[in-house]
């Protein structure tokens, strides 16, 4: 084949991917503070006043109504029967058996949808915002896990198009965190799938949990709708542990 036409080929082929990438949804941006547990406001002292904030809750509960596209959800993981008392246990104590309560790290997807996603053709950085520091994750767009790596807090992440939905898959975690507030333990096999998905100028997300080892069945979480935020990242303070003696009883997050 003559190089001048084999070289016009692949150029024409590049144009055409280009133009194929650049249809897809970006999700680039600032996206409003959604983790599940909601806050109580936020507390700034600027030029010696002291100002409130109260943040918007709406992206961290199930979106009312339904949200087009999404998967039909439950309202629980369904756990295998033998486990469903050490569930139980878990959640009655869980300022004793949740690593958050002494600054431990989350991990996906209790983290939440990012706060901030920057997108390229082969890789997404997604930025969190979290009271146990500032945590970042790389997602590359591959066909496959690295075999090479340790179990993380937030798992080895891969990427993926289902036509517009964004799809992100992770696995390998650490089985020292929860995936839910109450008492939701996983075990060394869990997969979480995350879809982003638009709707009009907002974000649509949805996590599924896989656990053969632990769920009769995947979990579906109920989708939510996320907005654009204006609200700039701001750097964690570091996270000191001074809240155990504190506390008055052993059960329930909503002590915090």
């Amino acid at each position: 084949m003559n190089y001048r036409i084999l070289s016009a080929m692949l150029a024409m082929g590049g144009l055409a991917l280009t133009a194929q990438q650049a249809k897809r949804p970006d999700f680039s941006g600032i996206w409003q503070y959604s983790v599940a547990t909601a806050g109580g406001g936020i507390k700034q002292v600027v030029g010696g006043k002291a100002l409130v904030a109260v943040p918007d809750q709406s992206g961290r509960a199930a979106a009312k109504g339904g949200v087009t596209g999404a998967l039909p959800s439950d309202n629980a993981p369904s756990y295998k029967p033998e486990l469903l008392a050490k569930v139980k246990e878990a959640d009655a104590n869980q300022t004793q058996a949740d690593n958050t309560f002494a600054c431990g790290k989350p991990g996906v997807p209790r983290l939440g949808p990012p706060r901030k996603i920057v997108q390229s053709a082969n890789e997404l950085l997604f930025f969190y915002e979290d009271m146990s520091g500032d945590q970042y994750r790389v997602v590359p767009f591959a066909a496959k896990h690295r075999e090479d790596v340790d179990p993380s807090f937030n798992g080895d992440s891969i990427a993926r198009w289902e036509g517009d939905t964004l799809v992100v898959e992770a696995t390998n975690f650490v089985t020292d965190t929860w995936f839910g507030e109450y008492g939701y333990i996983h075990s060394d096999a869990m997969k979480v799938t995350e879809r982003f998905w638009k709707q009009s100028e907002n974000m649509a997300y949805q996590v599924i949990v896989d656990d053969p080892k632990m769920l009769a069945k995947p979990w579906v979480q109920a989708a939510r709708v996320i907005r654009p935020s204006d609200d700039l990242l701001q750097e964690t303070p570091v996270c000191v542990e001074d809240d155990a003696h504190r506390l008055t009883n052993k059960d329930h997050h909503l002590q915090r």
